[in-house]
């Protein structure tokens, strides 16, 4: 997450202005995962000024996901309270990756139930069709089983722990 004030017209007012729109977007929550916030999940890369006017840069989770629309218009509506001629942009280079979720996210995942990518990187074993041990968010038991490759939505895959008999869905590797 970049504030970028590269812009020669810069200064210190543009400065807050990015501030002020980095915190108000620190507030829109992802759709489907509503206990997660857009800026958490690495979605906005970049906040920046442009001949004078903030730009807000918008990524993905991954090009199919419904939830961009959404996503797209509640910061649309965000700038057009604080910033009228601001502009959203979608990024799609360079893509979206589960690397970029921050430890609080991650955190907030296992709280409800769904197993984040661990160990800093993601794991791509599951796109390469390889068997994956995930740790169940639960009881932290690695005794799992894949019950679906897609889980609650396409992000996801569907996991049940053996050890604790809970279900849970795993944030695939994107």
């Amino acid at each position: 997450m970049v504030k970028d004030v590269s812009d020669v017209s810069a200064n210190a007012q543009d400065t807050e202005r990015l501030d002020r729109i980095w915190q108000r977007l620190e507030s829109i929550p992802d759709p489907e995962l509503p206990f997660l916030y857009i800026v958490e999940l690495g979605m906005v890369p970049r906040v920046f000024m442009e001949s004078g006017e903030p730009v807000v840069e918008v990524m993905p989770t991954y090009t199919g996901c419904p939830a961009t629309d959404v996503i797209l218009q509640d910061v649309r509506n965000l700038l057009a309270k604080i910033e009228p001629q601001g502009k959203v942009k979608l990024v799609l280079t360079p893509p979206w990756t589960t690397d970029v979720l921050t430890e609080a996210a991650k955190e907030k995942m296992r709280f409800h139930g769904i197993a984040p990518p661990e160990n800093g990187q993601a794991d791509r074993a599951f796109l390469l069709g390889k068997n994956r041990q995930v740790a169940c968010p639960r009881c932290r038991s690695l005794e799992t089983t894949l019950v679906s490759a897609f889980g609650s939505t396409a992000c996801k895959a569907h996991y049940r722990c053996n050890a604790c008999q809970e279900p849970f869905d795993h944030f695939k590797c994107i």
